[in-house]
């Protein structure tokens, strides 16, 4: 059933449950949506923005569970509808859908999943999909078909482009470069590999990992001494290591800032969090490189012809990207401290140089214990555990997509391939977690986060050295109308995948449900060196093959370029200017102090992390009043 309320703003609140409202739970209901109306029309007229009816939101989640501790029982969903003056009325398309009056079939879904495809075509395949397969690749796939003696599943393709792609193999970094005709003796991986070798110094771990790990102090630890039980706090010494990250977030941001950067924090962070066998966020930054704002117009902002904009201009960019990098570790608890941020635009020798697609990187710091700084390699019958929430059409093929130019696929793929955040359950996987980190002996085995490729990504490295067995039918659904290919290859946020001993789950179980966590048993360890997501019910396995067919056989990208120079009118200034060029320096976004950007919400909620505005001055004067 769907019950209608309307807000004091206007706001629709509507709400789907599976018992009839009571007069007492509407009387609560109302309280809770702040003195708002009860509507007992089936049908609301009007145009309203609401989310789409395939995807209920992180705020329905937290929503629901707010009245579950109200004592209401029989509610599903509840979603946030705001009336729109006409059909014409802006929206993002990326998370909301425009509805001609609301009724009680605002949720129904009419379509079934997709089944498994058997691929023929390849090549084809690619294009449609947007998997950006060189033809090499396309080749090495059509032999491991002739191989297996059958055709490819789409789930197989479109894992292996995901696993494959720039975003996870850094096919480009690792590829063999031919500059003037002469083929180098490094990739750019190897290069920056070398710092590390010719000065380990503290370093503990690199590039084996989702973060690097330095030498910390010696630290102590304040945590309960049993976790799954209810028990005393204590104190430890324990042997630190730092964790160090960064990574970039360019296409989403590029697409969708709000949620392209804060997903780019959150998959910072759940990078640390994966680190060895657990490591804990403490402190987050955040970069933004654009093309100028053109905020007012300033001279050397007309010095270059605006472009036509494919998703959002850069004023959006720097507004909603820092809006969402810092609503993320707001929500989720990581105070994000400093930062920095570029504007640039050039034209000269008729090139024209900015950051048409942005650069947004995320980085941040954390630590872990010493002894968890490497990960173990699990054993047949280790169990493969999944932290965090449902699946839904979210980040379709965003490791593929983020390897090819912004605007070379069509909007619905690039859209598609786009995250959306929910920090609110990072935490809940976070706070389980941590309570394993923090234990005595440390249960997990190896744990890995769910980034680009969602399952497919995560679990297969997870298993990478024995194999293993998946059930699809055990992954958690938040939508119905999701095909097998999309329930394992799908980027829903805030997920964690685990390798635990089977003796082990039950300690993890009692933990998660405390953390309000959701916690799902899906497959094993086997051995065989086979990967392999089953689904008993339809009889087709979506992915069924040798993990050698994922890892390490792909053709290695080659590179070719020639060199090239510039030459750049010299600088022309005057000595009676000077001022004025100082005035307009300082107008640049780069120049000063970056807080206004960067540092834009709590930064103390973890603690006294980072000094307020202000506080500086009151801890002086203190000191000198007494």
């Amino acid at each position: 059933m769907i019950h209608f309320f309307k807000g004091k703003s206007l706001k629709f609140y509507v709400i789907e449950t599976n018992t009839p409202l009571t007069d007492r739970i509407s009387e609560k209901l109302t309280w809770l949506f702040g003195d708002a109306e009860h509507i007992s029309d089936h049908t609301v007229t009007g145009y309203f923005i609401g989310p789409r009816k395939e995807m209920i939101t992180p705020w329905s989640t937290n929503a629901v569970e707010i009245t579950q501790n109200m004592g209401i029982e029989g509610i599903i969903r509840i979603e946030e509808f705001i009336p729109a003056e006409s059909e014409n009325t802006p929206y993002d398309p990326m998370l909301q859908v425009m509805y001609h009056g609301i009724d009680q079939s605002i949720f129904s879904i009419d379509k079934q999943p997709a089944p498994v495809l058997s691929i023929n075509d390849i090549a084809t395949f690619n294009q449609q999909e947007g998997l950006a397969l060189t033809n090499d690749e396309i080749d090495y796939l059509n032999g491991v078909s002739e191989k297996i003696g059958r055709n490819l599943t789409d789930s197989e393709v479109f894992g292996f482009s995901q696993v494959n792609s720039e975003h996870c193999r850094h096919k480009i970094f690792n590829g063999e470069f031919i500059i003037d005709g002469k083929v180098q003796e490094s990739s750019l991986f190897h290069l920056i590999k070398k710092t590390s070798k010719v000065n380990h110094n503290l370093i503990v771990s690199a590039y084996k990992d989702n973060v690097a790990f330095v030498k910390g102090p010696i630290i102590e630890q304040f945590a309960p001494k049993t976790q799954h039980t209810a028990d005393y706090f204590q104190t430890k010494d324990i042997e630190s290591i730092i964790s160090i990250k960064a990574e970039t977030h360019n296409f989403p941001t590029t697409v969708e800032p709000f949620n392209g950067a804060a997903t780019g924090a959150g998959g910072e962070i759940r990078d640390r969090l994966a680190g060895g066998k657990g490591s804990l966020p403490l402190a987050g930054t955040a970069v933004y490189m654009t093309s100028y704002s053109r905020l007012e117009k300033r001279p050397w902002e007309t010095a270059t012809p605006e472009r036509k904009w494919l998703y959002q201009t850069p004023m959006d960019i720097l507004i909603k990207a820092s809006d969402g990098a810092s609503d993320f570790g707001n929500k989720f608890g990581q105070p994000l401290i400093n930062g920095s941020v570029l504007t640039f635009e050039h034209n000269e020798n008729d090139k024209t140089y900015g950051f048409d697609k942005v650069i947004m990187m995320a980085g941040g710091v954390g630590f872990a214990k010493k002894e968890d700084a490497q990960k173990d390699k699990p054993v047949k019958g280790d169990r493969v555990v999944i932290l965090g929430g449902d699946n839904y059409r979210i980040g379709m093929g965003g490791g593929a997509v983020s390897s090819v130019a912004t605007g070379e696929f069509n909007n619905s793929i690039e859209l598609n391939a786009i995250q959306r955040s929910n920090p609110e359950m990072q935490k809940r996987a976070m706070n389980a977690i941590r309570a394993m980190q923090e234990s005595d002996n440390n249960p997990i085995v190896s744990i890995h986060d769910h980034g680009a490729g969602g399952h497919l990504n995560c679990l297969s490295e997870l298993l990478e050295d024995t194999g293993g067995i998946i059930d699809v039918n055990k992954l958690p659904v938040g939508d119905p109308t999701l095909s097998d290919k999309e329930i394992v290859g799908n980027e829903s946020q805030e997920r964690m995948g685990l390798i635990l001993k089977e003796k082990d789950l039950d300690t993890l179980k009692k933990v998660a449900d405390r953390e309000r966590s959701p916690m799902y048993n899906v497959g094993e360890a086997t051995g065989d060196m086979r990967f392999v997501f089953k689904n008993d019910k339809t009889k087709t396995n979506p992915i069924d093959w040798e993990l050698l067919h994922m890892f390490g056989s792909s053709p290695i990208t080659k590179l070719s370029d020639a060199s090239s120079s510039s030459q750049f009118s010299e600088l022309s200034y005057s000595n009676d200017d000077i001022h004025e060029y100082v005035k307009t320096v300082l107008q640049l976004e780069a120049v000063a102090c970056k807080d206004w950007l960067t540092n834009k919400v709590d930064r103390s909620v973890t603690g006294k992390v980072a000094t307020q505005q202000t506080c500086a001055r009151f801890n002086f004067r203190s000191t000198i009043w007494g």
